[in-house]
């Protein structure tokens, strides 16, 4: 019997307010966030949260004073085991454990967990469609440090139908439940990435575009629709568009918009706060006919059922760090993409 552990990444947020300058802190002194030698990654780190404390405090407040990210992966963690129960898979026993990366529960405690277990193997499942170096190249970095099971990785699952559908779901069903006002815009917003990130060879802009390119042949063919990218921080240069600057040109094109969190698949700060309260306060300012916001997946049948797919492949290649669909997707430019194949 193969007892597999499946460990869900994700970021991890504050569960109070004591804990955001604590979670600010860690964040940008991850290396794969802030590339700078110790004890100057530490120190800058220091200074950011800091700095940032305060302004990150009254957003979680707008929010209940905490990040709802880990009882929300909670839920996606049931639902993936029980899709995967009904799949009543032979010789295997599956548990789910919740790593976070930057708080509580940290990936050292849902490697200890799973050895408690008795986990057999592991297969790590970032909550990241789209590969990023800060994002799951951290995640999947933590975990070989934390634990010494034999290990599956999905390392990007960005265009997959049933994630495709997940979104367009979601999209069409918010249209609807506004009136399915005519002549819309969809904004796919995705988090930010400085541009000198994808010069380095960072495939996450990739994946977002075949992201978008994937939901946008679901939709009506006559919709309009735009790739851009939110919650930028510091003084380097980001991605563009950015989602405020779109929303901006919407007004001056008198277009109503939905917005998809494309590269998102829980609501935590950057959807409840930045799109639900910032950027629509910013939309009924231009004013837009309308500004809708399409829900993150969370637990919709097709999103759970997509991870289970994502596991089910990962447990015919034991020991691999493959994209959803085996081989390499990404562009050979891309050299931070983890795929060894060629």
């Amino acid at each position: 019997m193969r007892k597999v552990a499946i460990i869900l990444c994700n970021l991890g947020g504050p569960d109070s307010p004591a804990a955001v300058r604590p979670f600010l802190f860690n964040l940008f002194n991850d290396a794969y966030v802030l590339a700078l030698p110790q004890p100057f990654r530490a120190l800058l780190a220091w200074i950011i949260s800091t700095a940032r404390d305060k302004f990150a405090r009254a957003n979680y407040a707008k929010i209940g004073g905490r990040s709802p990210l880990f009882p929300e992966t909670q839920k996606q963690a049931a639902a993936l085991e029980a899709a995967l129960a009904g799949r009543r898979l032979a010789n295997l026993e599956a548990k789910t454990f919740i790593a976070m990366r930057h708080w509580r529960p940290f990936t050292a405690d849902a490697a200890k967990a799973a050895a408690s277990w008795g986990a057999t193997e592991a297969i790590v499942l970032p909550l990241y469609p789209q590969f990023s170096g800060a994002t799951t190249a951290s995640a999947l970095a933590a975990w070989r440090k934390a634990s010494r099971l034999p290990t599956a990785a999905v390392c990007c699952w960005s265009a997959g139908a049933k994630l495709a559908r997940a979104h367009a779901d979601a999209i069409l069903s918010a249209w609807r439940a506004a009136g399915s006002p005519g002549n819309p815009r969809v904004l796919f917003s995705a988090h930010g990435l400085p541009e000198r990130d994808v010069a380095r060879g960072d495939p996450y802009q990739f994946h977002c575009e075949r992201s978008v390119a994937a939901v946008r042949a679901l939709l009506p063919a006559d919709w309009d629709h735009v790739l851009c990218y939110q919650s930028r921080v510091g003084p380097l240069k980001w991605l563009g568009p950015s989602t405020d600057d779109e929303i901006r040109r919407a007004g001056a094109d008198n277009r109503g918009l939905i917005v998809c969190p494309v590269a998102f698949v829980s609501e935590h700060i950057e959807t409840l706060v930045e799109l639900d309260i910032d950027y629509a306060e910013l939309a009924h300012a231009q004013p837009l006919p309308f500004y809708i916001r399409a829900p993150a997946p969370g637990v919709a049948e097709p999103f759970i059922d997509a991870l289970a797919d994502l596991v089910e492949a990962a447990l015919a290649r034991p020991r691999q760090t493959a994209s959803d669909e085996g081989p390499r997707l990404c562009p050979h430019q891309f050299s931070r993409c983890p795929h060894r194949a060629a």
